[in-house]
């Protein structure tokens, strides 16, 4: 099973704020539908609780919300208290490719483990502000296999690039 992580990230880091995102990227919004539509998705409670209660859980997705609290309810979506469980639950279920949707706690977990496979990253050109990092990466252990560049226009204020890495060692 490929073990993926995707994530929109400034070039200073950042990749939320007050618990949102510090953007309004709508192709971005479409990357991330197309990539994970059909996978398993794995979240942690913060970053689940961000998404807009209307779209919980991510409709064709396997949701899967880590949180240290056993009595959390997140109704259509599976529950665990560890990362670990979340990629137990998706290998059990025999898929191919499971998707780490973030937020940064979970992001630093699964980086710091080195159960991330696949980077798909949206390359945000341009700094913003915020409160929440995606970790740093360590360049000698990734491969940058593709890059797709997306200019700013009236409907995205910053320009980007779709990025994916995989891990070489």
């Amino acid at each position: 099973m490929i073990v993926s992580a995707i994530a929109a990230v400034a070039q200073n880091g950042i990749i939320g704020n007050k618990g949102d995102l510090p953007w309004h990227l709508p192709d971005d919004m479409r990357y991330f539908q197309r990539i994970t539509k059909g996978h398993h998705v794995i979240t942690g409670r913060k970053n689940y609780e961000s998404i807009p209660a209307k779209y919980r859980p991510l409709k064709d997705r396997v949701n899967i919300v880590v949180t240290r609290n056993a009595r959390y309810d997140a109704p259509g979506a599976i529950v665990v208290d560890s990362l670990t469980a979340g990629l137990e639950i998706a290998h059990l279920a025999n898929e191919h490719e499971v998707f780490i949707i973030g937020g940064g706690q979970i992001y630093r977990e699964a980086l710091t483990m080195r159960l991330v496979d696949r980077l798909y990253l949206t390359f945000v050109h341009g700094d913003v502000e915020g409160d929440t990092l995606f970790p740093a990466l360590d360049a000698a252990e990734w491969e940058e296999v593709e890059r797709i560049r997306h200019e700013a226009d009236e409907r995205h204020a910053h320009p980007f690039s779709f990025v994916v890495w995989e891990r070489i060692v």
